[in-house]
């Protein structure tokens, strides 16, 4: 066989290995019947264990959409801000649906599908405590859910500020509610549903960090299921069932957001 033949055939068999390793991601679920998907029960309207001791929210019903798209059963498990990264690149889950907003640095590690939700990031408590720089907080306590995108944001924003970290979610809610911080950092469509639930308290925005849509994440290199995602959404727009699920929860229509 020639040099050019030899590579030819080198190439062949090296895109034949990469296309079976890509297709195997979406395949493995459809061929076990079913997916396992990480959804928080920590952040109302998102996820939350209902009157019932049920899982429910905005992200716990797509999790139950998805799996009907696909024709296999649902397997859901309890995430947090902190470990939903780590549940995904270590096979625990196949699919997280965790209010993730999508950031450059949390590509390295995980790839993200096209926006399901709208929704944007920030500070929140006290009217009066308002401010244009988040640095004209000075030494108020700041609370936030490790490694969540807030987290992140204030961090990189006012590295010297005195920033108190949570565990999760509804740790961060309770030390606000309890007074153990002055602001917390959340998103807004929760810091709504915590004032509805807390009318004595105050869930003001204090300062915005910017819009953070909601994405899936799926582990690098599963393309097969990232595109399908992503299918499952234009489609699911295209119908009008997300735009009925954004209503039901959010109380608005799915935005025009930019896609992938």
């Amino acid at each position: 066989m020639s040099t050019l033949g030899k590579f030819v055939t080198f190439l062949t068999l090296t895109f034949g290995l990469m296309m079976g390793a890509a297709q195997a991601d979406l395949q493995d679920i459809l061929d076990r019947g079913v997916v396992r998907i990480g959804v928080p029960l920590d952040v109302p309207v998102f996820g939350f264990v209902d009157e019932n001791q049920e899982p429910a929210g905005l992200d716990i019903d797509l999790a139950r959409m998805i799996a009907e798209q696909l024709g296999v059963e649902l397997e859901l498990q309890q995430i947090t801000g902190i470990n939903r990264i780590p549940f995904l690149i270590t096979d625990k889950v196949d699919i997280v649906i965790a209010v993730m907003g999508a950031t450059p640095e949390r590509a390295k590690s995980i790839m993200f599908s096209s926006p399901y939700a709208g929704l944007f990031i920030g500070l929140f408590g006290p009217a009066e405590l308002a401010v244009s720089d988040v640095k004209d907080l000075g030494d108020l306590k700041i609370g936030v859910p490790r490694g969540t995108t807030q987290d992140i944001s204030i961090t990189d924003l006012y590295p010297e500020g005195n920033i108190v970290r949570f565990e999760d979610d509804a740790t961060t809610a309770a030390a606000y509610i309890s007074g153990q911080v002055d602001v917390m950092g959340t998103a807004n469509i929760v810091a709504i549903s915590l004032g509805e639930r807390n009318p004595d308290k105050d869930f003001s925005t204090v300062y915005k960090f910017r819009t953070s849509p909601a994405h899936m994440g799926v582990r690098q290199g599963e393309f097969d299921l990232l595109r399908w995602l992503d299918t499952f959404i234009f489609f699911s727009k295209m119908n009008g069932s997300l735009d009925a699920l954004n209503e039901k929860w959010l109380g608005e229509p799915l935005a025009d957001l930019p896609t992938f």
